[in-house]
């Protein structure tokens, strides 16, 4: 069995920092780097390319929308091909960026609310997918299972790996959990150990209201901007290896 851990990094800006890269490095598989419109410049982006390249960590593009004040966490309204355009201009940004560096960008993962609104909209799904069709349809796109945008994406095409939140609860329908709801977040780094090593070896993972739900997934996402998510990797990479599971970045095996 083999599977990858991803986390988004690179999100300072700036004098401005964000999450702990250096340390969460070590555990990771795949860097999700932000493209400069909810957080990230050129100067970031560069220097957390060279981090990955440094721990054979594969490069990931980790686009948004343009909304710093934000964070991205904001749902914006778009006029159609608004959110395409976004996508072609970030996977450009980090494209050049690595190109500079000698490395090569392995994969798309959408962030904050532009994430959870492509997932299930279908005119933002369908202009993602023709964004990384044009720009390049080699990428692998980060998404959850099932959704409306991995269903999309198969259709025409595009690689999909499918991705679970070890630290966030789900609902009955496969949905992550809203943060406002209570234990949307779990914190007790047991509890995430346990619920990984079940979900890639059964494909069963306990909802919110107690629930068995069958998820099979591709990649494991760690919040870098989560207070000490550089152990919480760190605990679900050596759950992983001593279990027997391989972890390897996603190109690895996906496709």
């Amino acid at each position: 069995m083999r599977i990858d851990i991803n986390c988004d990094m690179g999100e300072g800006f700036g004098s401005y920092t964000l999450g702990d890269d250096a340390a969460v490095i070590r555990s990771i598989t795949s860097a999700n780097i932000a493209c400069g419109y909810h957080a990230g410049d050129p100067l970031v982006m560069g220097s957390t390319i060279r981090l990955a390249m440094d721990h054979g960590v594969a490069v990931g593009a980790h686009p948004g929308f343009p909304d710093l004040m934000g964070f991205g966490r904001r749902a914006l309204e778009t006029y159609p091909g608004e959110v395409k355009h976004y996508v072609l201009y970030q996977l450009g940004a980090l494209w050049g960026v690595a190109r500079a560096h000698g490395a090569t960008v392995q994969h798309v993962k959408l962030h904050g609310a532009l994430y959870n609104m492509a997932a299930f909209n279908e005119r933002l799904a369908r202009e993602v997918c023709e964004a990384v069709t044009a720009f390049d349809p080699r990428l692998i796109l980060v998404t959850q299972p099932e959704s409306v945008l991995a269903r999309m994406a198969a259709q025409e095409g595009l690689v999909v790996a499918r991705e679970f939140f070890p630290d966030r609860a789900y609902t009955d329908s496969g949905a992550l959990a809203p943060r406002s709801m209570p234990g949307a977040v779990l914190h007790d780094p047991q509890e995430v150990r346990e619920r990984v090593l079940r979900l890639v070896r059964e494909k069963k993972v306990r909802t919110i209201t107690g629930q068995e739900l069958t998820m099979e997934a591709d990649t494991l996402c760690v919040h870098g901007d989560t207070p000490g998510a550089w152990q919480l990797a760190a605990t679900i990479r050596q759950a992983l290896e001593g279990a027997g599971i391989e972890v390897v970045p996603m190109h690895r095996f996906v496709g």
